[in-house]
This record gives structure tokens, C-alpha cells and sequence, in this order.
């Protein structure tokens, strides 16, 4: 069993998990991911590692409670105990020093870019992270981030907090006053291809983790063409060319199930307190 060590509400639906694992920290690095299950009966779930602790012996999750298994994970607090925690898992994020690297996150991956962030600022870069969120509310915990990065631009869809817009535009203005060595994108697909789309001609890495779920490549989830050729985001990556991914192959499989993986999350919700 792995205790949680504590778990800290950062939006109406999103957390910070503190798990105890000292054998994973001891040996996690950026871009590396867990494998997690709630119970001996839940399924296995693939999280990024938003951080580790190698003195306390922790490693911090941001979870976002959008089905099932994150339901289930979000009724439980500081003192519960997790069945199952396997990790690191995933080739390790590239280190080494670009020059300038832009860093462009959108939800969860305003949290989990954070340790790659900061590797890549010690190894001598400088680092220009744009980050986009709903609402202020929505923003997680933006000041890590910027303790790791040189600048900042923050961007909120209501103009709660930063500029008003999104990640894009800022983004294109960046590529048009600064020399980009090295892009960063980790979040949603849709984002990932449209930084990937902007940045031709410069080294653009993004995090497939989105399509992962049994996370030992075994049962093709997360299979996704690179350059014509297949790799498994899972134990090939997560991290892949941005400009060599067939986005829209991809794309065209990540939305096959919508409505089923929807239906199978109301299903386990207890219907008279909407609960796990």
C-alpha cells in the first residue's frame, strides 16, 4: 500500500497528490510517468510526475477528476492508501543546453512541465513558459512555474488573471521578439498541434500522455505514428517530435469513444449524491 501523504485542491476538479514512494523518487526524472491503482479491483490509471521529493521521499500527481478511476481517486484524502504505484515508467525527458526554450502548458501541464522546467533552467537555458487557463481558478499553482522560468505570460479565456486569449497568440508573438531554440508543449492534443503547427523549423517536443492507459505498451492504446513510422507513446516516449506525429490520425483515434467512456464514468456515480 502507498499512503498519501497529503492532497491539495487546486481547482473545483483538479488536486495535488502527495504519495509516499521512496523508491520512485529516488529515481524519477522529467517526463516520466506512474501507473496507479486505487484498489485491488480498480483499473490502472497512467499520471505524469508533477514532482519528487528524494529527501521526504514523495512524489507529487495533479489529478484531474474526469472519469472513473480519477472519481474514485479524488474521495480520498491525506492518510488514505493507494494499492498499487508503479513507477518511473517512460523514457526520460531530454536535457541539455538549447539556449532559449519556450515551455507552453495548458492544464494538467502547468503542473507536470514544472520539473522539466527547472532541469532545463539549471542546465543554463533560458526559459520563456506560457501558460492558459478558463479562469483564474482554473490556473495551477502558476508560481512554480514561474520560480522556474526567466519569463512568464499567464492568459486567462475571461481575462481574470494575465491577458485575455489563450496560448497561441502569445506564443506566436514570443517566436516573432525572441530566438526560440527548443519548444515544450505538454496538454491537450488540440494544443500540442497547433504550438507544433506554429513552430516549424525549431525543435518542438511534445508529451503524449493523454493517449496512454495500460502504459506497458501492450495493449496498443497509445500507438501513434512518428514519421511514418508506429511507436507506443508508453514505453517509446511520451515524449516525441512534434513536427513527425501524424496529428490527424491521432486525433481521429483519441475521439473514437467519447460518449462510451462517458457513460461508463456516470455509471459507477451514485446517483442520489453524485459521488463516488
Amino acid at each position: 500500500m502507498f499512503r498519501i501523504i497529503s492532497k491539495e485542491p487546486l481547482s473545483p476538479t483538479v488536486s495535488l497528490y502527495k504519495v509516499e514512494a521512496p523508491a520512485i523518487a529516488a529515481k524519477a526524472l522529467p517526463g516520466q510517468f506512474i501507473m496507479l491503482m486505487t484498489d485491488e479491483k480498480g483499473e490502472r490509471i497512467p499520471l505524469t510526475i508533477a514532482d519528487r521529493d528524494r529527501v521526504e521521499g514523495s512524489v507529487s500527481l495533479v489529478v484531474s477528476s474526469v472519469g472513473h478511476t480519477t472519481g474514485k481517486l479524488s474521495a480520498l484524502k491525506g492518510g488514505d492508501s493507494l494499492a498499487h504505484f508503479v513507477g518511473p515508467l517512460g523514457k526520460p525527458a531530454e536535457i541539455g543546453n538549447f539556449g532559449n526554450v519556450a515551455c507552453v502548458a495548458i492544464g494538467y501541464g502547468m503542473a507536470t512541465i514544472v520539473p522539466l522546467a527547472r532541469e532545463l533552467k539549471a542546465a543554463g537555458n533560458r526559459i520563456f513558459s506560457i501558460i492558459s487557463a478558463p479562469t483564474k481558478e482554473d490556473l495551477l499553482l502558476p508560481e512554480r512555474l514561474g520560480a522556474a522560468s526567466d519569463k512568464m505570460v499567464v492568459t486567462t479565456s475571461d481575462g481574470s488573471a494575465g491577458e485575455i486569449g489563450w496560448v497561441i497568440e502569445p506564443f506566436k508573438a514570443l517566436l516573432a521578439s525572441e530566438q526560440i531554440n527548443r519548444v515544450v508543449a505538454i496538454g491537450s492534443l488540440c494544443m500540442m498541434k497547433l504550438v507544433a503547427g506554429v513552430s516549424r523549423g525549431i525543435k518542438t517536443v511534445v508529451s503524449l500522455n493523454p493517449i496512454m492507459v495500460d502504459g506497458t505498451g501492450m495493449c496498443g492504446a497509445c500507438r501513434v505514428a512518428i514519421a511514418g513510422k508506429t511507436k507506443f507513446a508508453c514505453v517509446d516516449g511520451p515524449e516525441f517530435d512534434g513536427h513527425a506525429v501524424d496529428w490527424d490520425l491521432l486525433m481521429s483515434r483519441r475521439c473514437s469513444y467519447p460518449v462510451d467512456v462517458a457513460a461508463a464514468a456516470s455509471s459507477y456515480r451514485c446517483q442520489c449524491c453524485a459521488q463516488w
